[in-house]
């Protein structure tokens, strides 16, 4: 018996020891299973965030990113298709940036798309990829307003995707996540899992939300990229009109007998709306023009380029100035928009017989220093600014003007970039401090006028920044 006992017992015990190495050799298999598994999500996260660094760089297209982000986190999730949404212009809707092949629809679907989709599936993909979704429209409206991702299994929330979900077109399961970064809301990402799929767990939700924040950063990180280079492609722009603008200006005073002139452009912006010129008007005079175009930048630039085209073009051979401007009015006018207009103020020098001739088109008054008595007069002959009227108004008020210069006499012209120069205080270094500094300098020469005031200026602004284009010139009867 005895025997029979101990035989049964190395049985039972021998039995015990092939069970327990036939359950850790399973078991050690499904650990291996499960570390191989870890090792392939391990290295699909990684390629993910790698894919994802390039949007650190110069080097990744928009439309690469997006991509790159849909299907990393398909792959990484193993999901039938994912969506990513990108706020528009207005911020008001979210337009498809990127719909993955296989993504079930998560957005509502008109019944004749589903109809049409039926034989020609492309017709579903031209609706997905077209249509736009707004504010609090179905989930992804939702979640995009919100602000909070959601994973749905049943669609009780989302009535426009449970009415799919009978057909070969639904979804089983959906995750959505708004793209946040700091306080800018970007967009939605969104995966899902058609009929035959598998159910999102929350551990896929876990995963699925590190994804969205990953992807919201490089976005945000690709779109400060973007406005970085489109910022140096356009100052590269406004520095070649910069350049081509200095060379529509005077390179340098003119040599006229009987007459010192000096002239000085200082735009505010990269490119100028102030203008100055000299004009051969034929062999015994010369024109001296100003202007300033109402507002700065790229447009009032541009008015300007075309100022001077046309005060070229009228000034050769006419020897009166309001004749020239109200030419240059009429030929204008058509051209300019309402809201902009150009102020002018245009002398005419006879260096012959010494004369000197102004019209002035609602230009701020020159002023006049006579030398024998030291005082100092601004001019305001009347004028109407140049585009506001076709002509009729503008040659009524617009009138030649002799200017009485005899030896020593300056005519200094300005724009009001000088006299509305502002202080740290918000005040305006004005007319008077003008006429100051034009009576200290005007003995030395026209030089000297234009460098007193500038630095006369520099130093009352202080380090407040230029707020306006600066254009100032100096003639002296010798």
């Amino acid at each position: 018996m005895w025997p029979n006992l101990l035989y049964g017992l190395l049985l039972a015990s021998l039995a015990g020891w092939i069970f327990t190495g036939l359950w850790q050799a399973r078991r050690i298999r499904q650990l291996e299973q499960s570390k191989e598994e870890i090792q392939v999500e391990e290295t699909l996260v990684f390629d993910f965030l790698h894919g994802l660094g390039e949007a650190f760089t110069e080097t990744i297209r928009p439309n690469d990113l997006h991509r790159l982000i849909v299907e990393g986190a398909t792959r990484i999730l193993d999901a039938h298709g994912g969506a990513l949404y990108m706020a528009d212009r207005t911020g008001k809707k979210l337009a498809p940036a990127f719909i993955s092949k296989g993504c079930p629809p998560i957005v509502e679907v008109p019944p004749h798309i589903l109809q049409q989709a039926a034989s020609t599936p492309v017709a579903l993909e031209s609706f997905l990829r077209l249509h736009t979704i707004a504010i609090g429209d179905g989930v992804i409206g939702r979640v995009w307003q919100t602000g909070q991702p959601v994973c749905l299994n049943e669609f009780s929330e989302a009535p426009e995707m449970a009415k799919l979900r009978d057909s070969s077109f639904g979804t089983c399961s959906v995750m959505v996540a708004p793209l946040l970064y700091g306080k800018q809301n970007m967009g939605i990402l969104a995966l899902g899992n058609g009929p035959k799929g598998t159910p999102f767990s929350q551990s896929d939700f876990v995963v699925f939300k590190s994804i969205a924040e990953q992807s919201a950063f490089a976005l945000y990180n690709a779109i400060i990229y973007s406005e970085a280079n489109e910022k140096k492609r356009l100052d590269h722009d406004l520095q070649i009109a910069r350049d081509i603008q200095r060379v529509l200006l005077p390179d340098g005073p003119p040599v006229i007998n009987g007459f010192e002139i000096t002239g000085i452009n200082i735009p505010a912006k990269q490119v100028s709306g102030d203008y100055f010129d000299y004009i051969k008007v034929d062999d015994k005079r010369l024109g001296v023009a100003i202007a300033d175009v109402s507002g700065k930048g790229v447009p009032a630039s541009l008015i300007m380029a075309i100022c001077r085209s046309t005060l070229r073009s009228q000034a050769v051979g006419n020897p009166s100035p309001a004749d020239v401007l109200s030419k240059v009015n009429r030929q204008l006018y058509p051209d300019i928009k309402e809201d902009m207009f150009i102020s002018m103020a245009y002398v005419v020098l006879d260096h012959a017989h010494g004369g000197v001739t102004m019209a002035r088109a609602g230009h701020d008054a020159p002023l006049l220093y006579k030398h024998a008595a030291q005082t100092i007069t601004p001019l305001k002959p009347p004028g109407m600014v140049v585009g506001i009227d076709s002509g009729n108004v503008f040659d009524r008020l617009t009138g030649d003007f002799a200017v009485p210069l005899e030896g020593g006499d300056c005519l200094v012209l300005y724009t009001d970039g000088v006299t509305e120069a502002l202080d740290s205080n918000g005040d305006e270094f004005g007319v008077e401090r003008m006429v100051q500094a034009v009576r200290a300098s005007a003995g030395d020469g026209a030089p000297a006028i234009v460098t007193r005031l500038i630095d006369d200026v520099r130093n009352f602004v202080g380090s407040q920044p230029q707020n306006d284009d600066i254009t100032l010139i100096a003639i002296r009867k010798t």
